[in-house]
């Protein structure tokens, strides 16, 4: 364990300006990292296999985090986290890891029976909580068009409480001719949206499902519509007419995997 007590160490260079969000997603993607905030994150990261590149501790926190010995430990005050990070490091802990190279949507597609495709969900948070929502709920793993924000951002491993790590995800490009790559896998692509002629999705039968969801606000784009087998809706009541896209996501894989819900343990 090595003490840091100035803000700009080259030490901690991995960990600087953390709320800035335009440095950081243009940043960390080509230099091949991500940070992993809080003990939960950070343990179901390594769990998972990921390789980390150092550790950043609240130097009250020491004794919490005696084990992590697969890098170096950097322990600080909070007023250097702080001013290094740009945030109060609440959880006491932050972790920079080594990304793994993505699989091919096709590899990603074969192993799987229920996925999900994102096209365009650029909010971090909504897409962290897609992410939790598809290992909670039976998706086998997630496709992204290439303009969908990053799944291992920080915000969005923190929203999904590491479950980012638990689903296998890969970019279908190009976009949105790729959807055909995902129906020639044996997959119905269902089109979620409101409109007035989608069917309700509890009527859509036992199938080998790609959920297809839009960004918050815009929905899917017509293109994607277009390439999709059905397009289907969530009915709902009081003049509501759609749902956070996260809460959709939630409730329709609730119902596409109702009829393989496993016993609780």
């Amino acid at each position: 364990m090595e003490v840091v007590t100035d803000p700009g160490d080259p030490r901690i260079s991995d960990y600087r300006a953390l709320t800035d969000v335009e440095l950081r997603t243009r940043w960390e993607p080509p230099h091949g990292l991500f940070i992993a905030e809080g003990e939960l994150v950070l343990r179901r990261a390594l769990r998972a296999g990921y390789r980390p590149r150092s550790f950043l501790l609240d130097e009250k926190r020491l004794d919490q985090f005696g084990d992590l010995q697969q890098a170096p430990v950097y322990a600080a005050s909070q007023d250097v986290l702080e001013k290094a990070t740009g945030f109060h490091v609440h959880r006491g802990v932050l972790a920079s890891f080594h990304r793994r190279a993505l699989p091919a949507a096709d590899e990603v597609l074969a192993a799987a029976h229920r996925v999900a495709i994102l096209e365009d969900v650029n909010n971090h948070t909504n897409l962290g909580a897609i992410f939790r929502g598809a290992a909670a709920l039976g998706v086998d793993a997630v496709l992204l068009s290439p303009s969908c924000a990053d799944p291992l951002y920080r915000r969005s491993v923190r929203v999904s409480m590491g479950e980012v790590f638990a689903v296998p995800y890969a970019t279908l490009a190009p976009w949105p001719e790729a959807l055909d790559k995902v129906k020639a896998a044996g997959f119905t692509v269902l089109a979620m949206t409101p409109a007035p002629d989608a069917v309700p999705i509890q009527k859509v039968g036992p199938v080998r499902a790609a959920l297809l969801l839009g960004a918050e606000g815009p929905g899917l784009s017509r293109a994607a519509q277009a390439a999709s087998d059905v397009r289907v809706v969530i009915p709902m009541r009081r003049g509501v007419d759609s749902l956070n896209v996260a809460a959709a996501a939630a409730v329709a894989f609730w119902e596409l995997g109702r009829d393989d819900v496993p016993d609780r343990p």
